[in-house]
């Protein structure tokens, strides 16, 4: 998969995983009344993070927010701070990642800051999803408790039992919608390896060591290493002594008497 098309469908795929936080959030079903024992009621209770509703045979519904934030339990406030941080960390991994898009080309930004910026936004986006995934199964193992709860204090014979409640639709968007945006962001963290440029990926130096019997050319002369054969040196020597003339001076072969 090239880096263009994984990072278009991690933000395709994070955007879907904000959108359904901000769904699960809003909705009024996170608990609905359990109807096993009575199927046939007149009145249907569901609640929310923000208001509970009751609904009538006749379909009329109504719905009372919650007036009051010290009279919820403490974990109920937990689950509302944790879904309202993924969502607020969701929506700036949006700006940031429209921004990253290779895709996209704002004045002269590099495909560093584009990788830092892509990398930033998939980490956002990794937290969204763990902050609802955790606020939904904390929402969800309240449930479970006070209905297994309710469940022993039936089987009692206590009276005045309140209504057993179980999982409603907005747990499962909630779900669903966090882990498309922790998958969103992992393919960003991916996409993020592609968009750095070679040069600093790779910034060492090789050297290559000469040799050791490597000869240097100026003119028609040549210089040796000094590591030439003994033959070599007494075949110059020869040359030498017989270019000395009468009067005992040394004289040079020319460049002729090699040929």
């Amino acid at each position: 998969m090239s880096t263009t098309t994984c990072q278009v469908m991690g933000f395709i795929v994070s955007s879907l995983g904000v959108a359904g936080c901000i769904v699960s959030t809003a909705m009024d079903m996170w608990s609905t009344q359990d109807l096993y024992d009575n199927p046939v009621t007149a009145v249907f209770q569901y609640q929310g993070l923000w208001r509970s509703c009751v609904q009538q045979s006749s379909g009329f519904t109504e719905c009372r927010p919650y007036f009051t934030i010290l009279g919820l339990p403490a974990m109920f406030q937990a689950v509302r701070a944790l879904m309202i941080v993924g969502i607020v960390l969701g929506i700036l991994g949006l700006l940031v990642c429209i921004f990253a898009l290779k895709c996209i080309r704002i004045g002269n930004m590099e495909d560093s800051a584009k990788a830092n910026m892509t990398l930033t936004s998939g980490i956002m986006f990794i937290v969204a999803g763990l902050c609802a995934i955790t606020g939904v199964s904390v929402f969800a193992n309240m449930l479970v408790t006070n209905f297994w709860m309710s469940t022993a204090n039936m089987y009692q014979g206590m009276q005045n039992v309140q209504n057993r409640y179980t999982f409603g639709s907005a747990l499962f968007v909630g779900w669903v919608a966090g882990g498309l945006a922790l998958v969103g962001g992992i393919m960003m963290c991916l996409a993020c390896r592609g968009l750095i440029p070679e040069e600093s990926r790779y910034k060492a130096v090789s050297y290559n060591a000469s040799g050791r019997n490597i000869s240097y050319r100026t003119g028609p002369y040549k210089v040796g290493s000094g590591y030439e054969p003994e033959t070599k040196a007494k075949k110059s020597a020869g040359y030498e002594e017989a270019a000395r003339s009468e009067d005992g001076r040394r004289s040079y072969p020319s460049k002729y008497d090699y040929v």
